[in-house]
Order: structure tokens, then sequence, then C-alpha cells
């Protein structure tokens, strides 16, 4: 009797320390320090603003009168794909949930306009070109976007999170226009950004490995833009660009290190 019970308490300790302590040390969806990669469908708008002087009030002759155009419903449409990497770190307090999180990514969001006939620039107020300048084509790429949010959930359960976050995100565009002038330009445009967003643990294969999807909205602040053309006779055009931007987001992250671990 004594034999076997030995070796059922040997048995015992085997197992303990041969089971894998992942299952049992996993982590919650989103919980410690995180890594994660992601794919998003990124689309948005544009929307200009470009206001002309008034070189009559001047003194100067044959001038065209100020003006605003603006675009105050809708915009240039923005559309493309993005892919980058994101950071964070969560605490699980029962089911409630809070963390830090920040986030890079490589885009090919843009619009693009073109025109099959070059348009003039520069015209003065009888239609006669001043200058030889005109317009076939004018871009805009957001390369990449990058930023910081503060997160706040509800565990649904034990595998699924439900959270929203709020923060900065900053994006840079790449402007380009051709025609008898070609000139590209790199603008830098941000502002307050908001999501949500669903991660869910693949235990099947691995607990700390979780899958996420949600979505981005951003509000681009307003930020000015060098003027294509000049106002008839030098005046001056003074150009500015806003927007916003939604980007829907599906990608992994990996749950691997608690900080309270060390205490």
């Amino acid at each position: 009797m004594k034999k076997i019970k030995l070796l059922m308490a040997a048995a015992s300790v085997f197992i303990l320390f041969a089971t894998p302590t992942a299952y049992a040390d996993g982590f919650a969806p989103a919980e410690g320090l995180y890594i994660g990669g992601l794919f998003a469908a990124g689309s948005g708008i544009v929307q200009p603003r470009v206001q002309t002087s008034n070189e009559a009030a001047r003194g100067q002759s044959g001038s065209d009168s100020a003006g605003i155009f603006e675009a105050t419903e809708g915009g240039l449409g923005l559309t493309g794909i993005e892919g980058g990497a994101v950071v964070g770190y969560g605490y699980k307090m029962g089911d409630l949930y809070a963390g830090l999180e920040g986030e890079w990514l490589a885009s090919d969001v843009e619009f693009k306009l073109t025109s099959s006939v070059a348009i003039d620039l520069n015209r003065n107020s009888a239609g006669i070109v001043r200058t030889d300048e005109t317009l076939s084509e004018i871009s805009a790429k957001k390369t990449w976007t990058g930023g910081a949010f503060g997160r706040l959930g509800y565990y649904i359960n034990s595998n699924t999170l439900f959270s929203a976050k709020g923060g900065v995100l900053v994006s840079e565009f790449d402007v380009s226009y051709s025609g008898s002038d070609s000139q590209a330009e790199t603008y830098y445009a941000g502002g307050p950004a908001f999501g949500l967003s669903m991660d869910s643990s693949i235990a099947a294969i691995d607990p700390n490995l979780n899958l996420r999807i949600g979505a981005v909205y951003t509000d681009f602040l307003t930020a000015s833009v060098q003027g294509i053309g000049t106002e008839s006779g030098g005046g001056d055009v003074n150009s500015e660009v806003t927007g916003e931007g939604l980007s829907a987001r599906v990608g992994l992250t990996y749950s691997f290190f608690d900080a309270s671990s060390l205490f």
C-alpha cells in the first residue's frame, strides 16, 4: 500500500509539471503585453477649401473677383488597403478591461482626378491665359498612419472582449499634380480617432492568440496646403484641406507577458 501511495504521488507530480502551462496561465484576450498584425480596408473623404483674394480691392486692373470654393457636403473619395502592427498592454479587472495601445499601418489609400484635356490655369477676367500653366492630373495618397489609444472594455465571456478606444492618429499624405509642370509635396494630417473592436481567443491553436475585428474613425483636422496656380495678376490663393477616414480592420494579437508577474 505504501508503494502504491508513493507511485500515485510521483504520478501527480509528473502530471503537474508535464502539463503545458500555457493553458493554466493563459491570458484573457488583450490582457498583459501583446503584439499583433492588422489588415484593413480604408476609405474616406477629403474636403478642399480654396479662397482667392480680391485684386480690385488693391487697385489692380483686369482682376477677377474674390471667392471661396468649398466642399461642404461630401468630398473627394479615398479608397485602398492598409496593413501594419499593433502593440499594447491591458488590465483585466473582473469583467472590466482597461489598456493602452499604439499602432502603425502602411497604406495605399488614395484618390486621383484626371482630365483628358489639360485645364488652363491663371485666366484673367477676359478669359485669356496669362501664363502657360495647365493641369491634367492631381492625386493624394496616404502612405502611412500611426498613433496611440486608450481602451476600455467589457468581457462578454472569458474568451471574448468588446472594447472602445479613443486617441489620436497622424497620417502622411503625398500630394502631386501634373500638367505643364509637375510637383509633389508631402503633408501631415491628423486628429482625434475613435474605434470599436472585438477580441476573441483562438484557444484551439493557442489560448494566448486572439482574433480581432473592428473599425476606426478618424476626423482629420484642417491643414493648409500650397495653392495650385495663382490668381490672375499675381493674387493670393489660400488652400486648406480637411476630411475624415474610416478603416475596417481584421487581425491577430498575441499576449505574452504580465507585469504583475514580476511582483
